[in-house]
């Protein structure tokens, strides 16, 4: 078995795409992170934290079980029922993760003979629940309306299309309305993935579904608590009959630990800063201020509205060296390689923050141009 795990590695090794773990350099400027307003290193957020845990001076270290079993808190019932209501949703389910999230809803939700129609750029736990299921599953182009009307003609039984509101890899935006009238005409339930759209998509930094009013017409969102809110977990917002069927059926939900108490405190002290609107509009600037001149450094730049920029760098060796050099002048960007993403299309992946200075913003594009 050694040999087998070597020979993989090995190959890894050879197609410069062995992925190894790194500390993060503190004194770095961040544009790698996915913490895109800041809230994961905000003092003053931290201290509220530490203020509503201060409410609640018997809580647990650990939640000693599972949801089902010993882990349930009348807290995280009302926290699901807040963040339903600030969503415009029914009702919604914490999960650990949203990784756990999407693959507890796609493995549960859809049956044998049920059609599962998913974007091709989709993220991995999106399509490790899909093929959990026992359903048919079809791919469509990404963001191709026309190959997605096509997958619909040939679908049968309940019939689910995935999408992300914006995309983890490229950073580009769906088409969630046109797709929305084709979910509607093909008596298909729409499913979304916001969690590179919360926080910093709409006026509110509370989603693409919201911004275009797109509520009553989606079967369910995830919204993930890892990527803006700075903390961790995830919700999955739906009708009633929705969480009472996960909590029924989601083996990501029924068989884990849950969530501990100061997860749940840092999630509700988030989404009260999110509603008070903390660093969504610097957060915004930045992407503008980064799209207003981007031009002018590379034409290679994947357009993107969101705090996701991609600069492709084809061939993981070169890819990796510009994120090496880059290391080494102070600037923090990952190379996203192969097979992450597909041959010739690795990439710089640049995550655009609140606390990032436009001064920050000129030098990193300065510095990629030169080092190119």
């Amino acid at each position: 078995m050694d040999s087998f795990l070597k020979d993989k590695l090995a190959h890894r090794i050879q197609n410069n795409s062995l992925r190894v773990l790194k500390n993060r350099g503190h004194s770095l400027v961040d544009f790698s992170s996915n913490d895109y307003l800041g809230f994961a290193r905000n003092a003053n957020l931290k201290a509220k934290i530490d203020e509503e845990l201060k409410k609640f001076p018997d809580y647990l270290l650990g939640s000693t079980g599972s949801r089902l079993l010993s882990g349930n808190l009348a807290y995280a019932e009302v926290l699901e029922t807040e963040i339903a209501k600030i969503h415009h949703a029914e009702a919604g389910l914490i999960f650990n993760s949203g990784y756990d999230a999407n693959v507890g809803l796609l493995s549960s939700i859809a049956k044998r003979g049920d059609t599962l129609i998913c974007d091709e750029l989709l993220h991995a736990s999106l399509i490790d629940g899909a093929r959990l299921s026992n359903a048919n599953r079809y791919v469509f182009k990404h963001n191709d309306l026309n190959s997605l009307s096509e997958k619909l003609k040939n679908a049968k039984g309940n019939i689910f299309i995935i999408t992300e509101s914006v995309f983890s890899m490229d950073g580009d935006i769906a088409p969630l309305k046109e797709i929305s009238a084709l979910a509607k005409k093909f008596n298909a339930n729409l499913i979304v993935d916001e969690a590179h759209a919360l926080g910093v998509i709409g006026n509110n930094g509370l989603g693409l579904v919201q911004q275009l009013g797109l509520e009553k017409e989606v079967f369910a969102r995830i919204h993930t608590f890892g990527k803006a809110l700075g903390c961790h977990g995830a919700i999955i917002l739906g009708s009633e009959v929705l969480r009472s069927y996960l909590i029924n059926f989601a083996r990501s939900f029924i068989y884990t630990t849950a969530l501990p108490f100061h997860s749940l405190a840092t999630i509700k002290i988030a989404y009260q800063s999110l509603k008070n609107g903390l660093n969504i509009k610097e957060n915004q600037s930045n992407i503008s201020y980064f799209n207003s001149i981007k031009s002018n450094f590379s034409d290679k730049f994947i357009e993107s509205k969101s705090a996701i920029q991609s600069l492709i760098i084809a061939g993981n060796d070169e890819c990796k060296i510009l994120s090496i050099n880059l290391l080494s002048n102070g600037f923090d960007v990952k190379a996203i390689l192969s097979p992450t993403v597909a041959e010739g299309k690795e990439r710089l992946r640049i995550c655009l923050h609140a606390f990032n200075t436009k001064d920050e913003i000129e030098q990193l594009l300065s510095t990629i141009k030169k080092l190119k």
